[in-house]
This record gives C-alpha cells, structure tokens and sequence, in this order.
C-alpha cells in the first residue's frame, strides 16, 4: 500500500507542477479556496482524535489562544503584514509547541515556556529577518513546503521506501521545474489579479524584494512585477505548486491517516462547514481569504507539534543510519 501511495503521490506532484507552470495564479486560488478549508478542519479534526501530539489532552489550547489572538488583532489575509504582533504570536507558537512537545513536568514546562517567551521576544524585535520568517513565511511557504518535506522525508526513513525516497527527490526536483520550464505567457483575468493582489501579494512582494506599494504608481509597478515579471512567474509557479501538493499529499493518504474514521456526525458538520467555506469563497474571494484567515493559522499552530516531532525524527532516522556504518567496523574487531 504504502508503494502505491507514493506512486500517487508522484503523479499529484508532477500533474500539481504541470498546471502550476501554465495557470499558477488562478491555480492557487483554485486549490486554496476549495482543498484549503476541507484539508483545515478533516486536519484539526484529525490532531483532536490524537491529542495533537502532545501529552496531555488539553496542551493545543495554548496554541489556540495563540491563534485566536492573532485573528483578533487584525492581520490581513494569509499574506499577513509582517508586523511585531504577528510575528510574535508565530514565535510564541512555534516555541511553545516545541516544549509541550518535550516535556510533560509542569516546572519543566514554565521555564521552558519563560525561556521561549524570552528569547520570541528578543530575536523578534532584533532581527527584521526573523520577524518577516515568523510572520510571512512561517504560516505560509515553510508550513506548505518546507513541513510537507519533513513529513515525506521521516515517513520515507522510518520505512526505508525506495518509492519513498523516489517521491521526495521528486517534490525536490517540480520547484527546479518551475524555474526552469517556462511555458506561453498569459494574462490572468482581472477577477484573478484583483483576489490575489488583495488577499496574498505581499508574500510575493516580499520574496521578490520589494516594499508594499504606498502609491499608484509604486502599485502599477508591483503588480507588474508580481503578475508579469519571469521572476514573478517563477515564484508563483513554485508557490501553487506547494500549496495544492499540499492539500493532495493529506488527502492522498487517507488510508493511512485515517482522518475520515471520526464518525458520521463529525463527518457531516465537516461537510456543512466546508460547503460554507467554499460558498462565502465563491460569493466574495476577498471575504472569504478574510472570514477564513482564523482557521488557517489554527490548523497551522496546531500542526506545530507534529511539526516538531517530524523534524526531529527525520534528524533521528538520519542520525542511526549515519551510526550504523560507523559501528559495524568496530564491531567486526
């Protein structure tokens, strides 16, 4: 079984990649309007049923408040500006997570959380680079690409899969791809420009180097680069590449998972909210990115912990392969 998810797996990568390269704005609309909100709440509903990978049952609600602050205070879109707060609630996230997932002794965990505080607070308010990483890139290409790769990379290890391996060279070389095929220019629709530039630009404006425009004509010239620019094509490719195999790689994989086997009533309130999600969506893009903005950082902070134990396992798994040439050696002496 495991073999032919990651066969599937490679034909979502490279069909995600294919239609990426030609239709990448209108693609990522497309895979975050419709496969964004169900992959959110079968996720959450998923973490629930598992304690969200940490000791005690009610850890994730610090990671909740966390979110739910972040919502409240305005921040817009998933591109959110970077600003103090939203990348602080992102650094207090990500480092909280990281001592939950450690230890369970409650002295432990307050200094733990005392010195993750401490240091969120400092290198936030030092180090510009760190705050643009916790509040623009954190949320949205680190937990998309990034996580997604760990997860591929552990799952692969801790199953020594050729296949697996093969999928995750594969997830590898499709950004390599996006910079390097370079199809018909289009011109996306101005219902397109209008969604994206207002819900998720400043993640592109970021990346390509540029401030967010404060005139017209600053505006004219960012919105060239962003929709027009080889650069920006590039970029945009990669970004809904990531983001739609990152909805097909937790869907693809739902006999494993299992998210699903949570009850028909679950079932039926993740449909029904689902269906709302998709028609405020197609109602108002801009309303929904907005509406929809809370949902998307919870399920991001509370997948913070599994994050955490991926990374580690795959540097574990990495570890033990690395110890075991060396020792065998030693062992025949």
């Amino acid at each position: 079984m495991a073999d032919r998810i990651n066969y599937l797996n490679i034909g979502l990568m490279l069909l995600s990649c294919g239609v990426a390269l030609f239709i990448p704005f209108e693609l990522f609309l497309f895979a975050y309007a419709i496969l964004g909100p169900a992959h959110y709440l079968t996720e959450i509903s998923w973490l629930e049923k598992r304690r969200f990978f940490t000791p005690n049952k009610h850890d994730f609600w610090l990671l909740a408040v966390l979110a739910v602050l972040l919502f409240v205070s305005g921040q817009p879109a998933a591109s959110q500006s970077f600003t103090f707060s939203s990348a602080l609630y992102t650094a207090l996230a990500l480092g909280a997570a990281l001592v939950l997932v450690l230890t369970d002794k409650p002295k432990m965990r307050l200094a733990g959380l005392a010195i993750a505080s401490a240091l969120a607070f400092i290198l936030v308010q030092t180090f510009g680079f760190l705050a643009l990483l916790m509040a623009l890139f954190v949320p949205t290409l680190i937990h998309v690409y990034l996580f997604t790769g760990f997860f591929m990379l552990y799952g692969a290890l801790k199953e020594r899969s050729r296949s697996g391996y093969l999928a995750f060279a594969i997830f590898l070389l499709c950004p390599v791809l996006c910079y390097f095929l370079d199809p018909l220019r289009y011109t996306p629709s101005n219902y397109v420009v209008v969604s994206y530039w207002l819900g998720f630009s400043k993640l592109n404006l970021a990346v390509l180097g540029l401030d967010v425009p404060t005139t017209k004509a600053a505006g004219g010239a960012a919105a060239l680069a962003v929709f027009s620019s080889t650069t920006g094509l590039i970029l945009m490719r990669f970004i809904a590449f990531a983001y739609t195999y990152h909805y097909f790689n937790w869907f693809s994989k739902t006999s494993i998972i299992k998210w699903h086997e949570v009850g028909r009533g679950r079932l039926a309130v993740i449909a029904l909210l689902w269906a709302a999600a998709a028609g405020i969506y197609i109602y108002d893009y801009t309303i929904g990115v907005k509406v929809l903005f809370g949902l998307s950082v919870l399920h991001v902070y509370l997948e913070f912990p599994l994050n955490h134990i991926s990374i580690m396992g795959t540097f574990r798994e990495l570890k033990s392969r690395v110890a075991r040439p060396a020792l065998a050696p030693a062992l025949e002496r």
